[in-house]
């Protein structure tokens, strides 16, 4: 994307935020936590600074006594309803990923840090032992029996950030380090404590993406599988086992490669995707590339958010470019 386009994408965003500061998948759609996040980033990258703190004051105001958020909501102008209140540690942890974002941008959010100690607590509270963390929560209070490679991957980015802000706002807080540490070792040497999902491009390429595979074990796990998902000239398949690609995985595929030092590959995959921008600045979802066909058949503020990431972190536009390999 140029600047103009990308100035595009962006204001396409916030034309889908609603004035409570949430963001949904699309108009008139629902939300997730995490990829509430992930189109607050992208507002962010562009300098969409009020609707990015407006957009954290969402989650602010929606965190549950607990601290958690539940997995899935219908916001409304005026009702920020819980549609599936299970917890998914992944979605509660992802916040301290989008304010470590906002604080290399320059932007001082030290005021959500209770926000973010409370959300980091309840992942904690779902550990394993000293190893990785279960992945959801019912509201019976059963723990999940599985824990997930992409979900326990992104977790160990998130609470690295976390303890970045913390140590940066005069909160230390070192046991987040040494359980994203703990979560890191166990992904790398305990592969039996995890539930594997191999047909999810995600569980292939987030230990890379998140640095928890660096250098040639990095480089020999991206090898591994490129030609069962990557489908040039129209980006990365989700999964193994349909014609389909998507703008997700394709854009984060891209910022794994850019961590992993495979610019030239990253610059390639980026273009392939780009069929799914519209002039309007507005992201589809994915394409079922055998038929030519759009599905679904929705235009995602997450994904729209995750082509302004790769496209910063290949041109090093903003202060954030390199957030994903801090």
């Amino acid at each position: 994307m140029t600047p103009t386009e990308a100035a595009t994408t962006a204001k396409w965003i916030a034309s889908v935020q609603l004035s409570t500061g949430a963001i949904p998948w699309f108009e008139g759609g629902h939300l997730d936590p995490w990829d509430h996040v992930q189109a607050a980033m992208g507002l962010a990258t562009e300098g969409f600074v009020d609707e990015a703190v407006a957009a954290y004051d969402w989650l602010r105001h929606a965190q549950r006594p607990d601290g958690s958020w539940g997995r899935k909501y219908w916001p409304g102008a005026n009702d920020d309803g819980v549609e599936e209140p299970e917890t998914d540690a992944n979605y509660c942890a992802y916040v301290a990923t989008g304010l470590w974002h906002l604080e290399l941008l320059g932007v001082d959010a030290r005021s959500f840090f209770e926000m973010l100690e409370r959300a980091v607590d309840v992942v904690l509270e779902l550990q394993v032992g000293d190893g990785p963390i279960a992945w959801a929560r019912g509201v019976d209070g059963k723990v999940a029996d599985e824990c997930l490679v992409t979900g326990n991957a992104s977790i160990v980015f998130s609470l690295r950030c976390a303890a970045r802000l913390a140590e940066r706002w005069g909160h230390p807080r070192p046991h987040w380090q040494h359980a994203a540490d703990a979560i890191a070792a166990a992904l790398t040497h305990r592969p039996e404590l995890f539930t594997p999902k191999p047909r999810f491009s995600m569980d292939w390429y987030y230990p890379v993406m998140t640095g928890v595979l660096e250098g040639d074990a990095a480089a020999a796990r991206l090898d591994e599988r490129w030609d069962e998902f990557v489908v040039p000239g129209f980006g990365t398949r989700c999964v193994t086992v349909n014609p389909w690609v998507t703008g997700g995985e394709t854009l984060e595929l891209v910022l794994a490669l850019v961590r992993a030092g495979r610019t030239d590959a990253a610059a390639s995959l980026y273009a392939d995707i780009a069929h799914l921008r519209d002039p309007d600045g507005a992201w589809w979802t994915g394409l079922v590339y055998n038929d030519d066909k759009r599905w679904p058949v929705e235009q995602s503020t997450w994904t729209a958010g995750t082509a302004l990431l790769a496209r910063d972190a290949l041109t090093g536009a903003t202060p954030a470019a390199g957030f994903m390999g801090r």
